[in-house]
């Protein structure tokens, strides 16, 4: 156990793991600084606990991800991080190549660490860990919306058989009687595991308290991973250790302001979201890709019907699609082909919108924020407020315009979020968006 309070710095593989992460560490009163892609070195850092750089290398080659991975590495351990994080996603989204495995595998050499303790659990979003299973809600991984993903489809639910076909490193599970035990047997259980040779410890957790236990153990390792469930409970450890930090006041919330949702992400829940965003009347715009499949084009006309419409609608542009409609868009042009003429008329339209003077920006969708991120040139910001658990507004200055920006995994939030965060702003007596 360190002496004194470490130093958490978190390496995401995506920017919504990397917000979803930042809240859960702020929540616990955590002091959090959040970017976008690793900082220079002459980056000016103010006091914090915890440092997380969500990075865009879910999908990336293996050994592109884990250069950046590595990258992001040495630069955290040039800032004094005692325990680096590796967060993915609460799904266990990855290929049979990776890119959790490589990456961790690159980790472990680098920090030269004997086991690390890793679970996808994270209770608040509705997915445990439990006999090695993981599970999203009350059904197995390889049961749930999961296994029609579009770019990683999840068809197996057993952590250690998913882990193995992307690492060599001995894979191991501590279930969930011994974490019913408490921290002092989830110890002696990961010494065993790395006496015979395992590298890595998935370990049971259905709820945060099984999380806080863990958490308790990956305090005094260098490297540990998993979603942000665990984070928070590697933060609910520190504070039961060496007590809270001082926050530095409130998390501060979104002002109003003119908004627009961009979404790409075609999960269940962002589809409904959609739906939602109809229903409320909202002007929507759907990118269609397999007719148009130029990014400026499709960008431009995007552009061309948003400046059409009223001031202060709040209005959805979005390119998500039932899984079978996707399937055919895919089939016309490759799933690499139709993912990157969507990701860049995905920026440009981001560049467009905030030029326009959006200054609400909503994206849903992992590889949709990521593009938004690039497009506007964004290293990091402020972690405020969230609108729904793990969905916290990031406030951020794009050149010397104030942006505050929504980056949503796809899977999170209520039915309602997206109409929620782009409620129209207050227009005062002379007309303008602002204070009444």
């Amino acid at each position: 156990m360190p002496d004194a309070k470490p130093t958490i710095g978190v390496i995401a593989d995506d920017v919504t793991g990397g917000t979803d992460v930042a809240v859960a560490l702020r929540r616990r009163g955590l002091r959090t600084l959040l970017f976008f892609g690793t900082p220079p070195q002459s980056e000016d850092l103010p006091s914090h606990d915890a440092l997380v750089i969500a990075l865009k290398t879910r999908m990336l080659p293996p050994l592109e991800a884990v250069d950046l991975s590595l990258e992001a590495h040495r630069w955290l351990q040039s800032h004094g991080v005692d325990l680096t994080y590796f967060k993915y996603c609460s799904t266990f989204d990855s290929t049979s190549g990776g890119n959790i495995g490589p990456v961790l595998d690159a980790l472990v050499a680098a920090l030269n660490t004997n086991i690390v303790v890793t679970t996808p659990s994270s209770p608040e979003h509705g997915r445990t860990q439990y006999a090695g299973q993981l599970f999203v809600g009350d059904s197995p991984l390889d049961e749930s919306h999961m296994r029609h993903h579009p770019l990683t489809p999840m068809k197996d639910s057993d952590l250690r058989r998913l882990f193995s076909q992307q690492s060599p490193g001995k894979a191991v599970l501590i279930n969930h009687e011994s974490v019913r035990k408490g921290a002092h047997e989830i110890r002696h259980r990961a010494d065993q595991a790395a006496a015979s040779g395992a590298r890595y410890a998935f370990i049971d957790a259905v709820s945060d308290e099984d999380l806080t236990q863990i958490g308790l153990v990956a305090v005094g390792e260098r490297l540990a991973a998993g979603a942000a469930g665990l984070a928070g409970g590697i933060a609910a450890a520190i504070n039961e250790l060496y007590g809270t930090s001082e926050e530095g006041g409130p998390a501060p919330d979104a002002e109003h302001g003119p908004a627009a949702v961009i979404a790409g992400s075609c999960s269940a829940r962002t589809l409904e979201q959609i739906e939602r965003m109809h229903r409320a009347g909202r002007p929507a715009y759907f990118l269609d890709a397999a007719s148009i499949g130029d990014a400026n084009l499709l960008a431009a006309n995007a552009l061309e019907w948003f400046d059409g419409l009223p001031p202060n609608s709040s209005p959805i542009i979005y390119s998500s699609v039932e899984p079978v409609l996707l399937s055919k868009i895919q089939l016309q042009l490759g799933v690499q082909g139709s993912a990157e003429i969507l990701e860049n008329a995905t920026g440009l339209i981001a560049q467009g919108l905030t030029a326009r003077g959006v200054r609400r920006l909503i994206a849903a969708g992992g590889e949709t924020c990521g593009a938004v991120v690039t497009a506007l040139g964004i290293t990091g910001g402020l972690v405020g407020n969230e609108a729904d658990q793990g969905v916290p507004w990031i406030h951020t200055r794009r050149g010397e315009q104030k942006l505050f920006l929504l980056l949503k995994s796809g899977n999170f939030g209520d039915p309602d979020l997206l109409v929620r965060a782009s409620a129209p702003a207050p227009v005062n007596r002379e007309g303008r968006v602002g204070p009444a």
